[in-house]
C-alpha cells in the first residue's frame, strides 16, 4: 500500500510539472504578421515620434502618435465590452532638466488596463517606447520614422491587447506606451511613480525595446534567439542598514543572482521553452547593453521587477541615425529593415508570459531555508491564497537556470533529502489548480 501511494505522489508530480494550458497555444497562433506591420507602417508614417516634437498636427509628430495609440486601445476595448481602462498618465518635465529637454514638454504615456477578475490590484505590465530619435537627441523635427527602435515594441503591445482582451485573468495585465525614452526615460519614470502613488503590486515589467531586427551588424542573421537582459536584484531599499544587512546575507547565504527581476527573466525563459520551443532565449546577466539603459530601469530604480527583451542582433546603422545613404550604407531606421515574422515570435513570448503570469496565483512572499551541515535541504514558506500546492526548485550554484524542481502538493514545509544544501540554489513557485505557477522566491529567511 505504501509503495502505491509513493507511485501515485511521483506521477502526480510529473504530471504537474508536464501540465501546459491548450489556451497558451491558440494565443501563439492568433499573433497576427499583417496587424503587426500595419501598425508599425502606422507609427514610421507619423515622420517622427520625438518626444519634444508637434503635438498638434493630426498626421505628424508624437501628439498624432499618441493619440493613434489610444484609439487602438479604445476601439480594443470596445471589442471586449469595455475590458480595457484607457487613459494617459502625463507628467511636465522642465527646459533643461537634461541637456537634451531643449523646452518645456508634457511627457504623456498611454495606458490600458485589462482587470484582473480574482487580484486586480497585481499587475504584469508589458511596455513599448512611442518615442523615436535621428542622430542628434535634441533633433524634434527631422524625418525620425523609428520603425524597429521602438515602433516594433509598441506595436507588439497593441497586438498583446487585442489577443489577451479576448480573455480573463486573475491578476491585472497593463499595455503601456511610454514616452520620453530617448530624452532619459521620463515615461518609465512617471509611470513607476504612479503606479507607487496608487499601491499597486507589480509581478513584473517586460519592456519591448527593438524586436523586429534579424540581421546584426556583426554579419550574423538570426531570427530565433532573443536576448532577456535583467540586473542581479532589485531593491528599493535606502535605508543604509538594511542594504548592509542584505548584502552581509547574499555573502553567506548567496542570492547576488537572484533578484526578482533575475526570477522574471528565468520565468520568460521557462515559459519560452515550455511552449515555444524553437526559440532561443538567451538570458543577459546585466541590467541593459554595456553602459545603456532602458524603459525597466525606473521600475527597477522603485524596487518593481522589470526586464527587458530585445533582438539579439543589432544594426547600429539603422539606430538612431539620420536618414541617409553614405558608403554604400543606408542608414535610418525605416520600415523596410524590420523582419516581421521575428517581431510576430517575439510578440507571442510577451503575449504567453502574461498570460501564464496573470493566470497563476501570487508568489510567496516568505521562504526560509535551512539545512547546514546536513545531508539535506529544508524549505519552508507561507501558504497563499489561490494555491494548489507548491514547487520547489533548484539548480546548481553555477546554473542560469531552474534545472530541477519537485511538486509537493499543499504543504508549506518540505524536506529534499539527500540533497545537500551547499551545493545549490533553491527557490520556491505556487501552483494554482489550472497549473500555472508564480515566479519562484529565492530564500529570505535562515531556518535554524
Amino acid at each position: 500500500m505504501k509503495n502505491s501511494i509513493l507511485l501515485f505522489s511521483i506521477l502526480f508530480s510529473i504530471s504537474i510539472s508536464a501540465q501546459t494550458d491548450s489556451k497558451i497555444y491558440d494565443i501563439i497562433d492568433a499573433v497576427s504578421e499583417e496587424r503587426l506591420r500595419n501598425d508599425v507602417k502606422t507609427l514610421a508614417d507619423f515622420g517622427t515620434r520625438h518626444t519634444l516634437s508637434d503635438t498638434l498636427s493630426e498626421t505628424r509628430g508624437i501628439g498624432a502618435a499618441r493619440r493613434w495609440i489610444k484609439g487602438q486601445f479604445d476601439n480594443i476595448s470596445k471589442e471586449c465590452n469595455n475590458c480595457l481602462e484607457v487613459f494617459y498618465q502625463k507628467d511636465l518635465v522642465k527646459k533643461g532638466t537634461n541637456q537634451r529637454i531643449v523646452h518645456d514638454v508634457m511627457v504623456v504615456n498611454v495606458v490600458a488596463i485589462q482587470r484582473g477578475t480574482k487580484y486586480p490590484n497585481r499587475y504584469i505590465i508589458m511596455s513599448g517606447d512611442i518615442d523615436s530619435r535621428v542622430s542628434s537627441p535634441t533633433d524634434f523635427t527631422s524625418d525620425s520614422p523609428g520603425a524597429n527602435d521602438n515602433a516594433t515594441g509598441m506595436a507588439g503591445a497593441i497586438e498583446a491587447a487585442r489577443i489577451l482582451s479576448k480573455y480573463k485573468f486573475e491578476s491585472s495585465v497593463v499595455y503601456l506606451g511610454l514616452s520620453g525614452e530617448e530624452q532619459g526615460l521620463f515615461g518609465g519614470q512617471g509611470m513607476a511613480k504612479y503606479a507607487q502613488e496608487n499601491n499597486w503590486d507589480i509581478i513584473g515589467v517586460l519592456n519591448n525595446d527593438m524586436i523586429g531586427n534579424i540581421s546584426g551588424v556583426d554579419g550574423v542573421v538570426d531570427n530565433r534567439t532573443f536576448r532577456i537582459f535583467s540586473e542581479p536584484t532589485t531593491t528599493g531599499e535606502t535605508d543604509a542598514e538594511k542594504l548592509k544587512r542584505q548584502a552581509r546575507a547574499r555573502r553567506f547565504y548567496g542570492g547576488e543572482v537572484d533578484g526578482i527581476s533575475r526570477q522574471l527573466a528565468r520565468y520568460v525563459y521557462e515559459t519560452t521553452k515550455t511552449y515555444m520551443p524553437e526559440m532561443n532565449p538567451m538570458m543577459v546577466y546585466r541590467l541593459d547593453r554595456f553602459g545603456r539603459g532602458g524603459h525597466h530601469r525606473p521600475f527597477n530604480d522603485v524596487g518593481f521587477a522589470g526586464i527587458r527583451i530585445m533582438e539579439a542582433h543589432e544594426n547600429y546603422t539603422q539606430q538612431h541615425q539620420d536618414i541617409r545613404t553614405e558608403n554604400g550604407i543606408n542608414y535610418g531606421d525605416t520600415f523596410e529593415h524590420v523582419n516581421f515574422p521575428y517581431c510576430k515570435k517575439l510578440t507571442a513570448v510577451n503575449a504567453i508570459t502574461m498570460a501564464s503570469l496573470a493566470s497563476a496565483p501570487p508568489a510567496p512572499k516568505e521562504v526560509g531555508i535551512g539545512g547546514i551541515v546536513e545531508a539535506s535541504a529544508k524549505l519552508q514558506w507561507n501558504k497563499v491564497e489561490g494555491a494548489k500546492g507548491y514547487k520547489i526548485y533548484w539548480r546548481d550554484t553555477t546554473s542560469p537556470t531552474w534545472d530541477n524542481s519537485r511538486y509537493v502538493g499543499d504543504v508549506t514545509e518540505f524536506t529534499l533529502d539527500g540533497i545537500v544544501i551547499d551545493n545549490a540554489l533553491f527557490g520556491v513557485a505556487a501552483v494554482g489548480e489550472n497549473g500555472h505557477e508564480s515566479t519562484v522566491v529565492f530564500p529570505n529567511k535562515i531556518m535554524r
